[in-house]
């Protein structure tokens, strides 16, 4: 019997099962890739970002990890009118590969059991535990007193816990070699209706030139990745000698309100499968800062799981706060996000 298993090895599911196994707890993480995972993602560690690692493990991120240019400066906007918002910030550009590879060494080292390729298929709710269904070579079970769902977006346990299918948002990008007359040491992100549904980026990750977009309609991605493409070789000179790489990933559509759930009985959400997620995909800082208020409130009422979770959610006021205003900030930005204003 373990006092809590974990599902999913990204930031929420690496920094709850740390700060469990370092307080002694039985802990057993379980990630259905094997390490290192990968992820879509833009690799873009902000301020917010750095700070929690060097809170949560004790260091701050390993230069192994990080890609060229290392140094990002910020992220630049350009709304539903061609006007540009420049939020100038220190961060880091990372491999996300390699950054979620290095958290679940850290956790290994904390002294929890971590497995890899090993799905997380179900889980039921007994008397006093939790049982997990498995899968690695064959399906087999293992209990907890909590289990701690922390999978995101693409994982399973939640829509079969709450019967609920979420709205996603699709993500298409590329990498290519090439050259375009932009300052690599920044996130660009384009917010105009005729660039995507959603929005459209652009940064450098070890000189590959990364183009995206992201869509309500999966059916629309090329349409939109070609008008973003046209779009870039008329305003920023791009020019696309090879592409290297192209990847599909899935993020949750926050809605007005950030609506957030936590969990019910001794299951627990955090992360983007709880709804915790930041503008333009940011969802790295709040997945360590609920992975950790989770964890917090597990230790403090471990024989109580609605106390619980009931301080897993007053714990992360402030997280979602934070989480509408950046919102709110995009919605007053441009007509595409405005039902979030």
């Amino acid at each position: 019997m373990y006092d809590v298993i974990v599902a999913g090895a990204g930031p929420a599911g690496c920094t709850a099962s740390k700060v469990l196994a370092e307080k002694g707890y039985r802990v057993l993480l379980v990630e259905k890739f094997k390490m290192p995972r990968y992820k879509s993602c833009s690799g873009v560690l902000i301020k917010k970002s750095m700070e929690l690692v060097k809170t949560y493990f004790g260091e701050g991120v390993p230069e192994s990890v990080m890609c060229t240019p290392t140094e990002n400066r910020g992220m630049i906007f350009t709304n539903d009118s061609g006007r540009e918002y420049r939020f100038e910030q220190e961060g880091l550009n990372v491999w996300r590969s390699h950054f979620d590879g290095w958290l679940a060494k850290k956790v290994k080292e904390s002294g929890a059991e971590v497995r890899d390729g090993v799905a997380a298929l179900s889980c039921t709710e007994r008397e006093g535990f939790v049982e997990v269904s498995l899968h690695e070579e064959n399906n087999y079970t293992e209990s907890a007193r909590y289990v701690l769902d922390c999978e995101g977006v693409v994982g399973t346990l939640r829509r079969k816990i709450t019967g609920e299918v979420p709205g996603y948002i699709t993500t298409y990008q590329t990498f290519n070699e090439g050259s375009m007359d932009l300052d690599p040491h920044y996130f660009y992100a384009y917010l105009q209706p005729e660039l995507s549904e959603y929005d459209a980026w652009f940064n450098v990750k070890d000189d590959l030139l990364v183009l995206g977009v992201s869509v309500k309609d999966m059916d629309k991605t090329r349409y939109y990745y070609k008008r973003f493409i046209s779009y870039m070789k008329v305003n920023h000179h791009l020019r696309i000698d090879r592409q290297t790489k192209e990847e599909k990933w899935l993020m949750p559509h926050i809605r007005p309100g950030c609506r957030v759930d936590y969990g019910v009985g001794r299951i627990l959400f955090a992360g983007e499968v709880a709804g915790f997620l930041n503008p333009m995909g940011e969802g790295i800082s709040a997945g360590m800062e609920s992975g950790y208020c989770a964890a917090c409130a597990i230790m403090e009422h471990f024989d109580n799981p609605q106390m619980a979770r009931e301080i897993y959610r007053q714990s992360t006021e402030n997280l979602k706060s934070y989480m509408r205003r950046q919102w709110s900030l995009v919605g007053g930005m441009a007509g595409t996000f405005r039902e979030m204003e």
